[in-house]
C-alpha cells in the first residue's frame, strides 16, 4: 500500500469511520464458520457485503455458495470431515480474481497493508471500506470465545499457529479497528493489530480492489493514490489491470 499512497496529496483520513450499518445484515451471518473452517471464504463474502451494502445494493450470499467456494478453493468435500482443513487468503483472492464471487464480482487484485503503520491502515480502511485480515489467534482471545458483539481483542501473549483465522475490518476509531468475526462486531486494538497481523507473527493484512470500491475511493482521493502504477504492477505479475478510476 505504501508504494501507491501519495500522502502529500491524500486528504487526511477521518478520525473514525464505520462501514457496518449498510452491511449489517450480512456481517451478522456466520456463513458456516461455526461448524466449518471456512473463515477465509466467510471473510471474503463479508467484504462483498461491505462493498455492495455501501453502494446501496447489498448482496446477501447463500451459505451454500460459501461452501461451494470453500470446496473450490480449499478442497472441502461436504460431509467429509477430513477435508475441512481451511484455506489460504492469497489463494482465495487469486480464485476470486479469476472466477469471481457468487454475485459475479471479480477483484482486480489485492494490496498488502502494513499493520504496524496506523496512518496507512486508516487510509486503507477509509479509502477501500474494508480490511481483510489473517491471524494466528493468541489463546486468550478464544478461551473463552466471544459470545456477543462488543468484545475487545488486545495484546495477549504469543500467536498460536493452531488458531489460524480470517477476520474483516469494517472501520476504525481511536481505540482500534472495528472487526467482524463469527457474525459479531468487536474492537481490535491498534497495539494488537501491530503485534499479530504481520508476516513475522504469522498474520497479514490486505485490501481487495473491486471496480465499485475503486470508484468510491477515487472520489475521496483523486490524486492521493497512484492508480496508474498499481495497474501496471497488477499487469506485470500476471493479473488484471486495476479498475480504472
Amino acid at each position: 500500500m505504501a508504494k501507491y499512497l501519495r500522502f502529500a496529496e491524500l486528504p487526511p483520513s477521518p478520525a473514525s469511520c464505520d462501514y457496518t450499518p449498510a452491511a449489517a445484515p450480512v456481517l451478522s451471518l456466520i456463513l458456516g464458520n461455526d461448524v466449518l473452517g471456512d473463515c477465509v471464504i466467510a471473510g471474503g463474502y463479508h467484504v462483498v457485503g461491505l462493498a455492495t451494502g455501501n453502494a446501496g445494493d447489498l448482496y446477501t450470499v447463500a451459505e451454500s455458495d460459501v461452501i461451494a467456494d470453500y470446496s473450490a478453493i480449499g478442497g472441502y468435500i461436504p460431509g467429509v470431515e477430513a477435508t475441512d482443513n481451511g484455506c489460504d487468503e492469497v489463494v482465495a483472492m487469486q480464485y476470486w480474481q479469476t472466477h469471481g464471487f457468487a454475485n459475479g464480482t471479480k477483484i482486480a487484485g489485492a494490496v498488502a497493508v502494513d499493520a504496524t503503520n496506523q496512518a496507512e491502515v486508516r487510509a486503507a480502511c477509509w479509502l477501500f471500506e474494508h480490511l481483510y485480515l489473517a491471524v494466528e489467534l493468541p489463546d486468550p482471545w478464544i478461551q473463552p470465545m466471544p459470545t456477543a458483539s462488543g468484545f475487545t481483542w488486545d495484546t495477549a501473549g504469543d500467536p498460536d499457529p493452531n488458531n489460524g483465522h480470517c477476520i474483516v475490518g469494517c472501520g476504525y476509531h481511536d481505540g482500534g479497528v472495528t472487526i467482524d468475526t463469527w457474525g459479531m462486531l468487536g474492537t481490535l486494538t491498534w497495539a494488537a493489530l501491530a503485534q499479530y497481523f504481520t508476516e513475522a507473527a504469522g498474520g497479514a493484512l490486505y485490501v481487495m480492489l473491486t471496480p465499485d470500491v475503486v470508484v468510491r475511493a477515487t472520489g475521496k482521493a483523486p490524486t492521493g493514490f497512484d492508480w496508474a502504477t498499481l495497474s501496471e504492477d497488477f499487469t506485470d505479475i500476471g493479473g488484471s489491470p486495476a479498475p480504472a478510476p
